[in-house]
C-alpha cells in the first residue's frame, strides 16, 4: 500500500522549475513513520485517498488508466481536476492524501530554504514520553 500511496503523492506534489517535488523530500521515510504513528483508520483513510486518486482518471481527463501510468501532463491535469470535483466524498478523500502529501513536502528542507524558511530541527521524539 505504500508504494501507492507514494506514487499518488508524487503526482499531486511533482517537481517544477522553482520548487522540488514530493520525492526529492525524504518521503519514503516520511511515509514509513506517518504509516507506524498515526491511526489504523486515519492510514485507511489516506489509502482509499490514494486507491480513489488512481482509479478516477476516466473520470477526469477520459483516459482509462490508473494515474500511475499517465504521462506527467496528464497526470497533472487529473490531480487538478480530482482535487476540485463536485463529489464531496470523493474530494474529501483527496483531501486527506494531499494533507498527509503537504506534510512530507513541507518539511523538506530545500522547499522551505526555496520559500524562504529555516529548515526544521530534527523532531526530538518526546511527544509520547512527557
Amino acid at each position: 500500500m505504500l508504494s501507492l500511496v507514494r506514487s499518488a503523492i508524487v503526482l499531486l506534489y511533482p517537481r517544477t522549475d522553482e520548487l522540488p517535488g514530493a520525492e526529492d523530500c525524504g518521503l519514503d521515510a516520511f511515509l514509513e513513520r506517518y504509516r507506524e504513528e498515526t491511526t489504523p483508520l486515519v492510514w485507511l483513510g489516506v489509502v482509499l485517498g490514494a486507491v480513489v486518486f488512481h482509479l478516477t482518471p476516466v473520470f477526469t481527463v477520459g483516459v482509462p488508466l490508473p494515474a500511475f501510468a499517465l504521462s506527467p501532463r496528464l497526470g497533472d491535469k487529473h490531480a487538478n481536476a480530482i482535487a476540485q470535483t463536485d463529489s464531496y466524498v470523493l474530494r474529501q478523500a483527496i483531501f486527506l492524501l494531499k494533507l498527509v502529501a503537504g506534510l512530507a513536502w513541507g518539511q523538506g528542507a530545500e522547499v522551505r530554504a526555496r520559500l524562504g524558511l529555516s529548515a526544521l530541527p530534527p523532531d526530538p521524539d518526546t511527544w509520547r514520553t512527557e
